[in-house]
């Protein structure tokens, strides 16, 4: 299997580049990293449940839009970023409590673009949520080739 990533990085410096953003407010935990996946966990509680008292899809779109974009942002050469251009997500089952745990992998690895599977499952291990993210690739702005 290649190995995807163009960045070194290590588990806990996700988590700590988190610190303070919607990643951390929502509990979202980064937890693995493979040679083609990163996972992460967010708990199903108040921060993430709706008022009937179930997981938020817009919370499951948070924990796939958060995997999805650090994954792609991962894969890049200094030159380029990464913005989405287009997230889809199927909920598939209620969660109430417990944490589910979302895991990402490339489907395109493009020159202008990505697109990114997001599995999210609950504890036993049944898909709660199935994302697609789509990621526009632009070349950083000293890189435009225009006079500064």
């Amino acid at each position: 299997m290649t190995k995807i990533w163009k960045k070194k990085f290590e588990i806990h410096e996700l988590n700590a580049f988190s610190k303070d953003s919607i990643v951390s407010n929502m509990g979202i935990e980064f937890l693995e990293k493979g040679p083609d996946f990163i996972s992460a966990a967010m708990p199903v509680d108040n921060r993430t449940k709706q008022p009937l008292g179930i997981l938020h899809g817009g919370a499951s779109v948070v924990l796939a839009e958060t995997l999805g974009s650090v994954a792609s942002y991962m894969t890049l050469e200094d030159s380029s970023y990464s913005v989405g251009m287009e997230v889809n997500a199927n909920h598939l089952k209620s969660v109430t409590k417990g944490r589910v745990t979302g895991v990402v992998k490339p489907v395109h690895l493009g020159k202008t673009t990505q697109v990114w599977d997001i599995t999210i499952k609950n504890e036993a291990g049944k898909p709660v949520c199935i994302s697609r993210l789509t990621m526009a690739i632009l070349k950083t702005p000293s890189d435009n080739g225009l006079a500064e």
